[in-house]
C-alpha cells in the first residue's frame, strides 16, 4: 500500500508552498483575510480607546484608518483590481494575476466580528450590550421600507421601519436601530407586551433568553 501511495502521490518529494512560494503567492500579494486581521485589530484598539476616554482627536484618527482599511477589502475593490467577482471569496491576489485560491476561507469570522461592532453589538459577562453604531448616515434608510427576516421557530417575518433606521437580526431576534440622544431599549415580547430600559444594557435573564432563542423576546429597539 505505502508502494502504490508513493507511486502516485509522491509524498517524500512533496515540499509544499516552500517550492513555489514566490510563484504562487508570497511577495507581491494582497491577503485578503490579513486585510480583514488588520481591520479587526484596528476596531478593537479603537474601541480600547473609547472605553479609556482618549482624546476625540485620537480617536477620530483611529476610525479614519478603520475605514480607510475598510475600504481596503476585496468585496470593495473593482473586479480589476481583485482579479474577480469582488463578492466571492478567494485566499489571495499576486502581483499580475487574477485572485487565486478560490472559496470560504477564515476571513468570515473577522468580517462578521468587525460588522457586528459597527452595528454597535457587544457581549460582556454575558450581557448584551449596544453602543452608538459605528454607521456612516448613508446606511440609515432615507424612507421607510419592510425588512424580512426568519425568526426562531423558522417563519418568516416582516417589521416595518421608519426613515432614518437600519435593522439587523441577532439571534435572529431583529434589532431595530433609530438614532436618537436618549439612549434606550425597548423590548417587544412574545405575548405582544412591552419593556423599556433607559440605557444600552440588557440584564443577564434577557440576554440568555435571546443567545438560547427562546422565543420570549420577539424585537428590540435600540435607541441610541
Amino acid at each position: 500500500v505505502e508502494a502504490i501511495y508513493e507511486g502516485i502521490f509522491n509524498h517524500k518529494a512533496f515540499t509544499g508552498r516552500s517550492g513555489t512560494f514566490f510563484g504562487y503567492e508570497g511577495l507581491g500579494s494582497i491577503y485578503w483575510h490579513m486585510v480583514s486581521k488588520l481591520r479587526l485589530a484596528a476596531f478593537e484598539v479603537t474601541q480600547d480607546a473609547v472605553a479609556q476616554q482618549e482624546s476625540p482627536d485620537v480617536v477620530g484618527r483611529l476610525f479614519d484608518h478603520y475605514f480607510e482599511i475598510n475600504a481596503g477589502i476585496g468585496a470593495h475593490k473593482s473586479p480589476e483590481l481583485y482579479g474577480a467577482f469582488p463578492t466571492d471569496p478567494y485566499s489571495h491576489t499576486p502581483g499580475g494575476k487574477g485572485a487565486q485560491q478560490p472559496g470560504m476561507t477564515g476571513q468570515v469570522k473577522e468580517d462578521l466580528l468587525c460588522r457586528f461592532g459597527e452595528l454597535g453589538v457587544r457581549v460582556s459577562e454575558g450581557k448584551i450590550h449596544f453602543d452608538r453604531a459605528l454607521l456612516h448616515a448613508e446606511e440609515f434608510l432615507s424612507a421607510p421600507a419592510t425588512f424580512e427576516y426568519v425568526d426562531v421557530t423558522q417563519t418568516w417575518k416582516t417589521v416595518d421601519l421608519p426613515g432614518d433606521s437600519l435593522a439587523y437580526t441577532l439571534c435572529q431576534v431583529p434589532v431595530v436601530h433609530l438614532r436618537g440622544d436618549s439612549p434606550s431599549i425597548e423590548l417587544t415580547l412574545a405575548d405582544g407586551r412591552t419593556e423599556r430600559f433607559d440605557g444600552l444594557e440588557l440584564d443577564l435573564e434577557l440576554s440568555r433568553k435571546i443567545f438560547r432563542r427562546s422565543n420570549d423576546v420577539a424585537q428590540m429597539t435600540v435607541t441610541a
